[in-house]
């Protein structure tokens, strides 16, 4: 087993190599992006989808460690003479659809766990790819922000903060009623278009709490940012608030709440109606 420390000197390797093999992609945006298909978790992949996962994947090959791949893209794949030594579940570009028609907003996501369950996490990276920020964490280290330490916001007011929330759903009818509270008691509501970077965002402060109840978005997405705002100080729940802990798979949904703190987490819940 490598140290802990070890293995988030590789992810930042990773994400350098990503930002490498995906250069040539981002030179070509104006011509046509092929669709290739659908990935594990469901969504179209494209060229720069299979570029990313590929650098992350050869880093790893190259370092010597035995994992087993929980890819949004190519699925799940053995890796080494003792793939369950560590698990690696990644979405090798967050917010694709971002970045092929030229908005500043997507990022690489990567976790190491010991078993393929959320909550035996370790060791996180997520990249901001346009503006090459990276946010770290280590279980019991706390969560950093190009090396230097972040905290969650500690604004408790509905009224004052800046909340993310992901509508983006074909059963924007359902969960409309759960969320007309929240949206009216809230001045600042927001979505870019990134998940795992959206959850960094609550993380380092930058805004105080994010929602995603659609039950669309996999743990592919998030694994490695429920990390990060843990580390920061935050809290991440089901929208009942009862402990976020689920497969880590392709296949696999979660709903949550996260926020940065526990007032304002109180505040959202009571307000989200199941």
């Amino acid at each position: 087993m490598q140290s802990r420390n070890y293995m988030l000197e590789i992810l930042v390797h990773c994400k350098e190599n990503v930002k490498a093999r995906i250069r040539p992609h981002l030179e070509t945006l104006n011509g046509t992006q092929p669709d290739l298909g659908k990935g594990a978790g469901g969504d179209t992949i494209k060229p720069v989808d299979l570029a990313a996962e590929k650098a992350i994947v050869e880093v790893m090959q190259q370092s010597g460690i035995s994992f087993t791949l929980i890819s949004e893209e190519s699925g799940e794949k053995k890796f080494g003479a003792a793939p369950e030594q560590c698990y690696l579940t990644v979405d090798p570009i967050d917010g694709t659809n971002n970045l092929v028609r030229g908005i500043p907003f997507y990022a690489t996501s990567i976790a190491v766990s010991a078993k393929p369950v959320l909550s035996t996490v370790y060791a996180a990276l997520v990249t901001d790819l346009f503006h090459d920020t990276t946010y770290t964490a280590l279980e019991g280290e706390g969560a950093s922000r190009d090396g230097e330490k972040i905290a969650c916001s500690t604004c408790e007011s509905l009224e004052d903060a800046m909340v993310g929330l992901d509508l983006n759903s074909f059963k924007v009818r359902e969960i409309a009623p759960q969320l007309t509270e929240i949206i009216q008691k809230t001045k600042h509501i927001r979505h870019f278009g990134a998940n795992a970077l959206e959850l960094c965002y609550v993380a380092d402060g930058t805004t105080d709490a994010f929602i995603d109840i659609r039950g669309r978005l996999r743990t592919t997405d998030m694994a490695a940012a429920f990390l990060i705002v843990k580390e920061a100080g935050g809290t991440m729940t089901t929208p009942l608030g009862d402990l976020l802990d689920v497969t880590l798979s392709p296949e696999q949904k979660v709903k949550f709440v996260a926020s940065g703190n526990s007032q304002i987490h109180k505040a959202i819940l009571n307000l989200v109606k199941p």
